[in-house]
């Protein structure tokens, strides 16, 4: 018998899991498709790497009864400072500018994983189907079946839709010729967790540097998370030095605003590029997280973005079953695409603007964005404006992105 399902969710990363736990409490049954054990340390997703997790992403993970369980793990984001290295301007952000506890939190991989599928597979309403992968699937006029692939051979599963959350290079998409918008950026991200001489307080740092924006994020354990987005001309040399070169290298790009860094943990690197599908649905299919956009780490807005097509997505389809709708039906869909479409567009922007800007050289441009900086840092009404934009609290909001259950 092939088994049935509401939603049928590819990739279980930390935004295919997300969805699947906010569908569990409220009856809809659930599949998830993932070609790594979930509890395996190699799952990309659940690694050591920092993670920013905006004020937004907060209440939706509030809402879905998860944040009780990680609010132990994480560190919170008090201010955030924005500088440009070696020029005058800067920027300050603070959380008593919007009257709230934190600006957002960094957290683990390997912690938010563990809360997210903490109970996942206890679920009545969720069959996980790890590892395995989808060799092929068929969306029809009143279901999707989905040929999946385990050690033991292939299955048959069947769904009245299918959510794409398989990463930048989606199976899924590509299997339906969606096209994309794409730009490579040159660049690679390198990322690892650092040990400063200054403990966590609270403080974010971006730096604009001559060879990349550097992020710093307070982590636990008296870390910073680092995400340095580096020139890919430097990758090889960077990544080949020993530890005690790669802090020096670290400390001349960054300064001393965390003392010296004592040690550094395990290094990756990944390429950066902008992708954004030109579909995000089409009948019975949805497109979540990556599968749907890839943006730069600028102001560590990919997993927040991901983490609001959750929160609208699952409310979009527990009103349709509500109500008695189809769930993969067209226009249920479409009213998803429609509701992420303007902050999916703003978020993409934004952070393409910021790379292309600090990364211009010339002089008026460097003197141009200094005075926009010492600009923004003085006039609290645009800074308000994009301090919730930052914290994904700006628009139209789900009832997840408000703290409240589903159930509301």
């Amino acid at each position: 018998m092939i088994p049935v399902f509401d939603v049928i969710i590819v990739g279980g990363g930390m935004v295919g899991a997300s969805l699947a736990r906010a569908l569990s409490v409220c009856g809809l049954k659930t599949a998830v498709v993932e070609s790594w054990p979930l509890s395996s340390k190699r799952q990309p997703s659940y690694d050591d790497r920092a993670i920013a997790l905006a004020y937004g992403t907060r209440l939706i993970l509030q809402g879905m009864g998860l944040w009780t369980g990680l609010g132990s793990f994480v560190e919170p984001i008090r201010h955030i400072h924005v500088s440009d290295r070696g020029h005058f301007g800067f920027t300050r952000l603070d959380h008593h500018l919007l009257n709230v506890d934190a600006l957002g939190y960094v957290a683990t991989g390997h912690d938010l994983g563990k809360c997210l599928l903490q109970g996942l597979a206890d679920s009545a309403n969720v069959s996980l189907f790890c590892p395995a992968s989808v060799v092929d699937f068929d969306a029809s006029e009143s279901d999707v079946q989905v040929t999946i692939s385990q050690s033991e051979g292939e299955m048959l599963l069947r769904g009245r839709l299918l959510v794409a959350a398989d990463g930048a290079r989606s199976m899924v998409r590509e299997r339906l010729a969606i096209g994309v918008h794409e730009w490579g950026y040159g660049q690679s991200a390198v990322i690892s967790n650092l040990t400063p001489g200054v403990p966590p307080n609270g403080t974010a740092f971006e730096r604009f540097t001559d060879s990349g924006a550097m992020a710093m994020l307070p982590l636990n354990k008296g870390r910073y998370g680092m995400i340095w987005s580096l020139a890919e001309k430097d990758l090889d040399e960077v990544m080949s030095l020993d530890d005690g070169g790669f802090l020096q290298r670290v400390q001349q790009c960054f300064g001393y605003r965390l003392g010296h860094f004592q040690r550094a943990g395990q290094r990756a690197s990944y390429p950066l590029s902008l992708v954004r599908a030109k579909e995000h649905i089409r009948p019975r299919v949805a497109l979540i997280g990556n599968a749907a956009h890839t943006v730069h780490p600028i102001t560590g807005q990919g997993f927040n973005l991901g983490m609001r097509d959750v929160a609208v997505l699952a409310e979009v389809l527990v009103d349709a079953c509500r109500e008695g709708r189809d769930l993969g039906a067209l226009e249920t869909l479409k009213t998803y695409a429609d509701w992420r479409n303007r902050d999916q567009q703003v978020v993409s922007l934004m952070t393409d603007g910021l790379v292309r800007l600090f990364s211009n050289p010339l002089l008026p441009v460097r003197i141009g964005r200094g005075v926009g900086m010492l600009a923004l840092d003085l006039a609290p009404p645009v800074k308000r404006f994009w301090t919730r934009q930052f914290m994904g609290i700006n628009g139209r909001l789900p009832r997840l992105a408000r703290g409240l259950g589903l159930e509301h």
